[in-house]
């Protein structure tokens, strides 16, 4: 009954069941851990552990009591615990196959690979089974790929690993496919492409037989290793011959051909071509090959894209080469042409076609653009100047021709007047199209969301130009597309995009949980969530959306492990590197880092020195200024810029270009946040380490080391703004849909890196005044009295830098400001470091303070001097205690502007806008405006428990 407790999740019931059993029988291994296994997951994990490791110190061999507490240490995250638990298992039952192959696989967990290769052989002994023997050899590979030592790899592990399956080959005991895999896995390692090709044309490659091709494949890639052109031409030639519809294939063939009359290859007289039959080296052979392709499509009884695109992929080689013209291949445009009327009413036309635009002159363009729409069967409705399609096919033809058109800039080229038509046409085509989609599950996708896409695109543009009024069309058009195809993922992430240039948050996360995003999502598009929660003001759902996104990364360690088990068990040893691989990419996100980074600085900015002391926060974060956990070198962008559909010429798209200027800001930004990190990390340890400067103690301390690392941290954040000032210089602008720019830019020009920095300066010298006490400090004292001015001044400036209207109305249309609101929310975290820089100040002084007062009493003279450190650091308190007072009563004016915006009463001057979308600009205009007030209040509420801490600093 304990364990069913456990399994329904009553924890404190199997708790109690287990106690019963234990008053019966007090040696009862299992019910032991399955207590520990209630106490841990009740939060009691140090009973647990304890109860556990009473029980594992009496080496259990029973196979409940290994089980459970194999469970019990994988929620404690302890694999390295169960190795030890089996390998005492193993020492008393060593002819058990069952704790030898747990044993195996318990350091699978732990990644121990040469271990694993001498468990592997050990069961091997006692059970001469095929798989045991080659999970040994695949552990020997594992040496090889985590080797830091290449040559070490190549001339011990791989070798030996080689031997060892050759030795199998000889005696014939090659049983199961996964084995062969293996073997040709260490060849191709050991860059044998000779040997491999051997074994996979031989008759262990008869064994090959799970994936379709995948002799062929194999080949393929070896041919290709070993620049067998004839080969990989002959093979790939036999495979269309057989499918013309393999792309991949028609690649390989183009590319030995030109590679063969490059090299001018001539086939042997007497013998084959080669190894897999004719070959074609010359371009007459590959035209006329193509069009026979074509000849035979035209009999089989579905249509084939293959051999169409195939002449298009011909002609555009030639063309690259610079000899299209003397064979006879035909017009690419007649050729598209052709190919719309065969394909146009599949959804893949469009994207078939894009890859081949630029064999078009751009001056055909609105030609070819009208001899499109030619063919496609349009009539025209009695009460309407659109003429709109009967059925689905004619749509789909239609929407190809609108998504090419954007393609080739034609929309683009048109002035304001000629936009707004063609958005207004978009819509009627858009609305009548819903007809065609009424039966449409509420999953499904309606068949003319596209149009609507494409007309908030245009209307995007026209935003970009500076017109105000397009951004709320946009929200509208896309709100009303959601609400007739709720799944639409497009159309989310759209919004998630506008509204977060917006300012506005709120509506977001409900938008992104919406999307339903899973697993891997996380890392990809976790940045359009992450990026804007925090700097908009919304603290709770920044920390909810770091937290999804650092669940999937922590989860992702446990995950894998059990993939490779599995990978194991099955025999699918092809995957085991790439599950490593993808581990360790997901170790190395840029994301990862980010998330981690901001969320520990998000829980100081709402917790330290409010509801706990900023060093027990900085403790239960294991944070230390010395560590620096983030892989920089390794640093892997994993974002999905390409998420968002875009219909946009190549010199208007984002290119590779953006994608690396857009990691360099990342990792810039990520450097200085880290920094920033680690610098009020280190705040804590030096309250408590100072001694008086002729004490003989303080290098041994490792205090002067404190200081000294707060210092070179200190270096590396001014050398990182400066990288982040120079990036900025260039002035870089990404497309639209591109990556969003980090908040670098605000951080800078606020105010608020002026301000950061010159903080921790100023501990830098309190620091001193603490080793040199205040006999002989008077020009630190007055220096630090200045920082002490300077930064108020400072603050000033920033808060200013956050008055104004969050939300203005102009001739009848909304602007936002979301930049007063991310330099609010700068204020308030700069704020946060200025007190907590100023409780490490108060710590110095206090004992200086009371020190005086004792030696007043001694002298009992009335006119014992101060200091000036302690006027000037009163002076500062209460002006800090006035600043924030200030931006309270300016945060709480907001809030009634804010509320006292009556929305309703705009008059929208686009008397565009039908009645249906009217509804849909009041829903839109009040998320952004609720989202606003949200932002503001939660600033507010934080701001006032940092007003209650600076009461408490008064010496």
């Amino acid at each position: 009954p304990c364990a069913d407790y456990l399994d329904n999740g009553n924890n404190k019931m199997a708790i109690q069941q287990a106690d019963k059993l234990l008053k019966k029988h007090k040696d009862l291994h299992c019910a032991k851990v399955l207590k520990a296994i209630g106490l841990q997951r009740t939060g009691k994990q140090d009973e647990a552990y304890a109860l556990a490791q009473e029980v594992a110190a009496l080496e259990p061999t029973d196979d409940n009591s290994l089980q459970a507490l194999t469970i019990l240490y994988r929620e404690m995250h302890r694999p390295e615990l169960v190795t030890k638990l089996y390998e005492a298992a193993v020492k008393k039952v060593p002819n058990s196959e069952e704790y030898h192959s747990h044993l195996f696989m318990a350091y699978a967990r732990v990644g121990e690979y040469k271990k694993m290769q001498q468990a592997g052989m050990a069961l091997y002994k006692i059970v001469p089974k095929n798989p045991y023997y080659f999970w040994s050899v695949m552990s020997l590979i594992m040496q090889s790929i985590s080797a830091q030592d290449e040559n070490l790899s190549k001339t011990m592990f791989l070798p030996l690993a080689e031997r060892m399956v050759e030795k199998m080959v000889k005696e014939d005991k090659i049983e199961a496919e996964a084995e062969v895999e293996l073997y040709y896995m260490i060849l191709e390692r050991l860059e044998k492409y000779k040997e491999a090709l051997d074994v996979v044309r031989g008759k262990l490659g008869e064994k090959l037989t799970s994936e379709l091709q995948s002799r062929e494949n194999k080949c393929m890639a070896m041919y290709k290793k070993l620049r067998r052109w004839p080969e990989c031409n002959a093979l790939s030639r036999r495979l269309l011959l057989r499918n013309s519809d393999d792309w991949q294939f028609y690649i390989t063939y183009f590319d030995s051909v030109f590679q063969l009359i490059d090299e001018s290859w001539t086939p042997p007289a007497e013998e084959e071509h080669s190894l897999e039959g004719e070959v074609h080296y010359s371009v007459e052979q590959a035209v006329e090959f193509v069009e026979e392709r074509i000849t035979e499509e035209s009999k089989s009884s579905r249509p084939l894209r293959g051999p169409y695109l195939a002449k298009l992929e011909l002609i555009r080689r030639l063309r690259h080469r610079g000899c299209n013209d003397e064979y006879k291949l035909g017009d690419p445009e007649e050729l598209m042409f052709q190919y719309f009327k065969k394909f146009g009413d599949k959804p893949c036309c469009f994207t078939d076609l894009k890859v081949f635009v630029d064999l078009l002159p751009s001056s055909q363009y609105s030609k070819f653009i009208q001899q499109l729409l030619a063919v496609i069967p349009l009539s025209a409705a009695p009460d309407s100047e659109v003429a709109l399609p009967g059925d689905i096919k004619a749509l789909q033809q239609h929407l190809c021709v609108v998504q090419l058109s954007r393609l080739l800039g034609i929309y683009h080229a048109m002035d304001k007047k000629d936009k707004l038509m063609v958005v207004r046409e978009l819509m009627v085509r858009y609305r009548h199209g819903l007809e065609f989609g009424k039966s449409c599950l509420k999953t499904e996708l309606q068949f003319s969301d596209y149009y609507c896409l494409l007309a908030v695109h245009l209307l995007l543009d026209l935003w970009l130009e500076g017109e105000e009024a397009a951004v709320w069309q946009c929200l509208t058009l896309l709100e009303e597309g959601l609400a007739h195809s709720p799944s639409n993922a497009q159309f989310k992430l759209l919004l998630i995009r506008i509204y977060c240039r917006l300012g506005a948050f709120e509506p977001v996360a409900e938008l992104y949980s919406s999307l339903d995003a899973k697993h891997i999502q996380h890392d990809t598009i976790g940045y359009l969530l992450t990026r804007y929660a925090e700097s908009l003001g919304h603290y709770a759902a920044a920390s909810q959306s770091c937290n999804f996104a650092l669940r999937f990364f922590h989860s992702n360690q446990k995950d894998t492990s059990e993939y490779i088990i599995q990978a194991y068990k099955y025999g699918a040893f092809e995957k085991i590197p790439e599950f490593i691989a993808f581990r360790n990419r997901l170790n190395s996100s840029l994301h990862f880092a980010q998330v981690r980074t901001e969320r520990m600085l998000l829980d100081l900015l709402l917790e330290a020195n409010i509801s706990t002391s900023l060093e027990e926060s900085i403790k239960s974060m294991s944070l230390s200024p010395e560590e620096d956990d983030i892989p920089w070198k390794d640093l892997r962008d994993n974002r999905d810029l390409t998420v968002l559909f875009s219909w946009d010429p190549k010199d208007r798209d984002i290119s590779e270009e953006h994608r690396k200027l857009s990691l360099e800001e990342e990792t810039t930004w990520l450097r200085i946040r880290s920094l920033t990190l680690r610098l009020v990390s280190g705040l804590p340890a030096l309250s408590h380490c100072s001694q008086p400067k002729n004490s003989e103690k303080t290098a041994e301390n490792g205090v002067s080391s404190r200081i000294d690392t707060i210092r070179s941290l200190l270096q590396q954040l001014e050398a990182a703004v400066d990288s982040g000032k120079k990036f900025l210089e260039q002035k870089i602008q990404y497309p639209v849909l591109g990556p969003p720019p980090t908040r670098m830019a605000g951080f800078f020009s606020n105010g608020s890196c002026q301000c950061q920095t010159s903080l921790f300066y100023l501990v830098s010298d309190i620091y001193e005044l603490d080793t040199n006490g205040l006999e002989d400090s008077a020009e630190i004292q007055e220096r630090i009295g200045n920082s002490f001015k300077s930064l108020v001044e400072r603050l000033t400036d920033l808060f200013n830098k956050c008055k104004g209207d969050l939300i203005e109305v102009r001739d009848g249309t909304l602007k936002t400001h979301p930049n007063l609101l991310e330099n609010l929310v700068f204020f308030v975290e700069t704020i946060s470091i200025a007190l907590w820089v100023s409780s490490y100040c108060d710590s110095v002084l206090r004992p200086f303070k009371s020190n005086l007062q004792k030696k007043k009493k001694k002298k009992k003279e009335s006119s014992v001097a101060m200091p000036p450190v302690f006027t000037h650091f009163l002076d500062y308190v209460t002006e800090l205690q006035t600043l924030t007072s200030n931006v309270i009563d300016h945060i709480k004016g907001l809030e009634i502007i804010l509320t006292a915006l009556k929305l309703e009463e705009l008059s929208l001057k686009d008397t565009l806008l039908l009645q249906e979308e009217k509804k849909f600009t009041k829903t839109v205009q009040g998320k952004v405006q609720s989202s606003y007030h949200h932002s503001i209040q939660e600033i507010g509420e934080l701001l006032k428990k940092r007003l209650d801490t600076i009461k408490k600093l008064k010496i």
